[in-house]
């Protein structure tokens, strides 16, 4: 019974926690996040998050930042980056980019079909995944 009450307690953490931290993109029109996994790394403090972000062709992704390292996958489309203090970069599907610990950036979709990556985050545990900037 204790076990159970505890099993039901984590998975309600995970969900609260997956539901706060995707909430600034999920209620940007164009824009759909699928979170795919949660673990904790051996590195004290550190957490992995993956997710899959969905793009819509001319639809801009908010500058935003998050409290760690984000790697890019393109999976589909043309998704153009701009990294505060860096020229644009648009990469297509195949391609990948590295964007340091709180850089501020966007990405919009400047194809005519869905753009769609895979993002990795290296993010400190316990913050907000993403911080909206202005």
């Amino acid at each position: 019974m204790k076990r159970n009450m505890l099993t039901s307690s984590i998975a309600t953490l995970i969900l609260s926690v997956f539901a706060i931290t995707g909430s600034a993109f999920a209620q940007q029109s164009g824009v759909k996040r699928t979170d795919l996994q949660q673990h904790d790394l051996s590195i004290p403090g550190r957490e992995m998050v993956q997710v899959r972000v969905d793009i819509a062709p001319g639809v801009l992704a908010a500058k935003h930042s998050h409290p760690g390292e984000e790697i890019v996958y393109v999976l589909e489309g043309e998704l153009q980056y701009q990294l505060e203090g860096k020229p644009p970069v648009t990469l297509k599907a195949g391609e990948v980019l590295f964007i340091p610990a709180g850089t501020p950036h966007s990405a919009k979709n400047v194809g005519k079909t869905n753009g769609a990556e895979l993002a990795t985050y290296i993010v400190e545990k316990g913050k907000p995944l993403v911080k909206l900037i202005k």
